[in-house]
């Protein structure tokens, strides 16, 4: 399976043509389902879910008819509205338990844990930048519940990798599998990823009862375990042109919006801090796609350094940026993002009843 996330902001927004909500309830589960592919301009704020939402919705469906696709746009919303309240470097809920180790399993780093549904899929990660959600699923019940690994090392390799990679969304979903965001853990068995990976093993150490799994020994193929460090190779800054009488628009990893402010004057910097990318390393693939994107925004420059250097090295105080978690020493005026709901905020302990306070078949009649 090739994948090729196109970077050209006319070709993006022609793909959202292509969704076919209906299709994607019955199959989205499945690794060759009706998925869209738009999680990369998602995260990386080319595009918003209001603006996806809104766009089918123009198609003359109803809430009602696509919920499950309404659904999953929300679920992006709504850990977004849990970063901007808890500190996800930690617990939201629970302590995971047990916990042998807080490294991660060099078959999962190798692609090489013998389940070849999640092997392959670590294997397309790799070439790619992209995992379909059910085999991150998989691959953080085999790590978290089966290797008995904290879900923070792993989180953060998964997150290296992907062209998504999104703090919020990676670190609410780690946790929620292994029982830190949740009620309950989640497991797969063999029998589950044969049928949503289109592979068809038997006798491997997955191939069990859900209760078997649930108290079953660490398994000889995930013993192995070592650290994952990982570093960012940061771009070069260019020559900054600035005209210090005109406003300031701020992009970083989370906003390459080429609507925002689109038809006013104004300075464009892409900055991209050392500190925030060594807290949050992503590999190459990442960064050069981040970069390709922001070909879509006229006049932008790069900027490599911190943000109160930035300011005042070209003494900058007319500054606008988008709100974000991840947005630490930002100065100036900030905006919300394009949320599918303005009006509901706040953290709700789960996704139901976030989705409740929406109610969304209201809004959108």
């Amino acid at each position: 399976m090739e994948l090729n996330f196109e970077t050209d902001y006319t070709a993006i927004i022609d793909k959202l043509d292509s969704i076919d909500p209906v299709a994607y309830a019955k199959t989205r589960n499945y690794v060759h389902g009706a998925v869209t592919y738009l999680s990369p301009y998602i995260s990386r704020g080319v595009i918003s879910t209001r603006q996806v939402l809104e766009h089918v919705l123009s198609k003359e469906y109803k809430v009602g008819q696509i919920e499950s696709f309404v659904k999953e746009l929300c679920w992006r919303d709504y850990f977004q509205r849990v970063a901007q309240v808890k500190d996800l470097n930690n617990a939201i809920k629970q302590e995971q338990t047990p916990v042998s180790s807080y490294e991660i399993s060099s078959s999962i780093l190798n692609a090489s844990t013998g389940i070849e549904g999640i092997d392959r899929a670590i294997k397309l990660l790799y070439e790619s930048g992209y995992m379909h959600n059910h085999c991150r699923m998989y691959t953080a019940s085999l790590v978290c519940n089966i290797a008995q690994l904290h879900w923070q090392t792993p989180a953060k390799w998964m997150y290296f990798h992907l062209l998504d990679g999104d703090w919020a969304s990676n670190v609410c979903s780690w946790q929620w599998v292994c029982g830190a965001n949740s009620g309950k853990k989640y497991y797969a068995n063999q029998e589950n990823i044969n049928k949503f990976t289109n592979t068809n093993q038997s006798n491997t150490f997955l191939d069990k009862s859900y209760e078997e799994l649930a108290t079953m020994e660490i398994p000889d193929e995930l013993l192995a375990i070592q650290p994952f460090d990982a570093s960012t190779n940061l771009p070069q800054s260019d020559v900054l042109q600035v005209d210090n009488q005109l406003p300031t628009f701020i992009y970083n990893y989370y906003n390459l919006d080429p609507l925002w402010h689109k038809d006013e004057l104004g300075n464009r910097i892409l900055l991209i801090e050392p500190s925030f990318f060594s807290t949050y390393p992503v590999s190459d693939k990442c960064i050069d796609f981040m970069l390709a994107l922001r070909k879509n925004i006229p006049t932008i420059q790069v900027y490599v350094g911190s943000f109160s250097s930035l300011a005042a090295e070209h003494k900058l105080d007319n500054i606008y940026y988008k709100e974000h978690p991840l947005n630490v020493g930002y100065a100036g005026t900030e905006e919300a993002r394009d949320w599918i709901s303005t009006g509901v905020s706040g953290y709700y302990p789960s996704f139901f009843a976030y989705w409740n306070k929406l109610n969304l078949k209201k809004t959108y009649k």
